[in-house]
């Protein structure tokens, strides 16, 4: 019964998926953030994050907002 479990548990453990979030910082050296980007401008911020993070208009807007950006 105890082999079981331990299988089971592996199996679980091993179908778990270990890709990055779409909104993270998977491009550093994105152009906009790079020369005239304000992170606490909402604007700047969503349109950054669009551009480089491939986020949406509803993932950015909160991204920023945790951010800290107005």
């Amino acid at each position: 019964m105890r082999l079981v479990a331990v299988i089971i548990f592996a199996l679980m453990t091993t179908a778990c998926d270990q890709e990055q979030d779409i909104t993270g910082s998977t491009t550093p050296a994105c152009p906009l953030r790079n020369y005239s980007y304000n992170p606490r401008d909402m604007n700047q911020c969503v349109s950054a994050c669009k551009a480089c993070d491939r986020g949406t208009t509803v993932t950015c807007t909160t991204s920023c907002t945790l951010k800290g950006a107005r």
